[in-house]
């Protein structure tokens, strides 16, 4: 069985601060576009939130593969 590298606490660090920087900034802002879309085009608020919801969950995708290119550039053990 191989041994794990160790992990390296100042680039498991930085991914995390990374994360939660980006994070806010992707679903922050797809939420806000999501927000603003509904009103532009005048929906219903259900209709409104359920846009809102899906712009959000776009968002979140969009940061989950952020951080695994961020991993790949910074890896955790080594």
């Amino acid at each position: 069985m191989t041994q794990k590298k160790p992990i390296n606490t100042t680039n498991l660090l930085t991914l995390v601060s990374v994360a939660i920087l980006v994070g806010t900034e992707f679903v922050g802002t797809s939420w806000a576009a999501g927000w603003a879309m509904s009103g532009l085009f005048q929906l219903p608020p259900v209709v409104g939130l359920a846009v809102e919801i899906i712009f959000s969950i776009l968002g979140l995708v969009c940061l989950y593969y952020f951080v695994r290119a961020a991993a790949r550039a910074e890896p955790i053990r080594g």
